[in-house]
This record gives structure tokens, sequence and C-alpha cells, in this order.
């Protein structure tokens, strides 16, 4: 395999993906295959972390929308980020994969508290990190939450897989004719609003430097294709 253009990436999935073909929650089948994948990846060499969103479990503003205090529903939504996150830990250490799991919001029985220099750390070590509840804070999302950790982890770049392989002008499920783009600015992204991820998340990987790439993770192997520049994806990088 060609070795990858980075030396650490912080590796954002959506919670959705966890769900498999199921309607809600978690498929631990379909976690043991994503956590091959990130093996895989972690084989090349690379350091390596993630962040899971908790879409599959709760979602804090879709509760707020339906009369859910927003703040508690925000609280809700990190805590099943932690839920994802130790499925993702058990499925990558029965594969032999020393992992991490760092919570925003401190629960000792469970898992590391979020610090810093103990993630870089791990990272030296040959770990993966799992940066799980956020930011800690309400009002900011899971994406929000991955750019700041990859500004702090001094990642090459934030990886975000989805179940779209790359980013359009429009809604592909909607508009099959959809154009896809292969590079495009965070200016454009925000100025379009064009749903990469939030615009808070983008601004922060912009006044870093962070190139934003996407990609559909539901494709077996394409991660590490991703990785070598092969795969389909849609890099977005410095405004022009």
């Amino acid at each position: 395999m060609t070795s990858p253009k980075y030396q650490r990436i912080l590796l954002k999935l959506s919670g959705e993906v966890l769900m498999g073909g199921q309607n809600f929650g978690i498929d631990p089948l379909y976690v043991a295959r994503l956590a091959e994948e990130v093996k895989a990846a972690k084989e090349t060499g690379l350091e390596m972390c993630l962040v899971i969103g908790g879409g599959n479990i709760f979602r804090g503003i879709s509760g707020a929308a339906k009369g859910l205090d927003r703040t508690t529903g925000d609280y809700m939504g990190m805590l099943a980020t932690v839920m994802n996150a130790l499925a993702m830990q058990n499925a990558l250490e029965q594969l032999g994969v020393e992992t991490r799991v760092q919570s925003a919001i401190p629960m000792a029985s469970i898992c590391e508290p979020y610090i810093r220099r103990r993630a870089e750390r791990h990272l030296e070590k040959g770990r993966i990190v799992i940066f799980a509840a956020g930011t800690g804070n309400p009002f900011f999302t899971t994406d929000t939450g991955a750019a700041l950790r990859a500004a702090e982890m001094n990642c090459d770049a934030l990886l975000k897989g989805t179940s779209v392989d790359g980013v359009y002008d429009r809604d592909p499920k909607l508009f099959p004719k959809a154009n896809r783009f292969d590079t495009i600015s965070y200016g454009r992204v925000l100025a379009d609003d064009l749903k990469v991820m939030d615009a808070t998340a983008v601004a922060l990987c912009r006044e870093n430097a962070i190139p934003i790439v996407v990609f559909s993770i539901r494709e077996r192997g394409n991660l590490a294709r991703v990785l070598t520049g092969q795969g389909v994806q849609t890099v977005v990088n410095s405004d022009e």
C-alpha cells in the first residue's frame, strides 16, 4: 500500500453510520467492520484519533424541537457519543488495537478525562484515542468538537466519514444530478451553506489550516484508499 500523505489525522464518524442497516442504535457487526477499516488505516503508520457523533441514539437539537430543554438535550447527546465511543473501543480492542477513550465530561469509572498532553502521549505510543462528549458544552456539535480536537492534536487533516462520497452543490439524495466537488474552499462551503460540517467547525478548520476530507465510510476499504489519495473524496482547503 502507498504510504499515506498524512502523519496524524482525526477521523470524524457520524453516529448514524454505527446503525448499519438498522433504524436506531448500534449494530455490533457493522461497528466491527468499521473497526477493521480503522485498523487497516492505522497499520499504514498513521497516528489516529476519532470522534463519533451520537445521532444514532439521541440528537439534542431534535429533542429541543419537541419541547425538551436544549441544554439538557445536548448533554443527553454527549452521553450518546460516549456510548458510541465505548462500542468502537471494544471493537478495536477485539482486533488487537490499543485504544483509549477520553471524555470531555469526566466519568472516571468508564473512561479517561480529556487531557491534551495525555492524549498526545497515547498517540505517540501508537494508540488510537477516541474523544467523546463533544466539547463538554451544550450548543456545540460533535463536528465542532472534532475540529477543536484536530486543532489541539495538531492533526494534518480532519477526515469526515459519512454516507455520501463527498461534497455536492445540492443534496444528492434529493437531486440525482447534483455535482460533486473534488476540491472546494472553506469560504465557498460557508457562503453556499453546503452542510459539510457546521459553520463553527469549518471556520475553526480554516483558522488552523486543517483540510477537511469528506468521503463515504460505507464503502469497504475506502478509508485506506482515501488516505493514499486514490478514493473518491472532496477536499475542503484554503480559500481561493
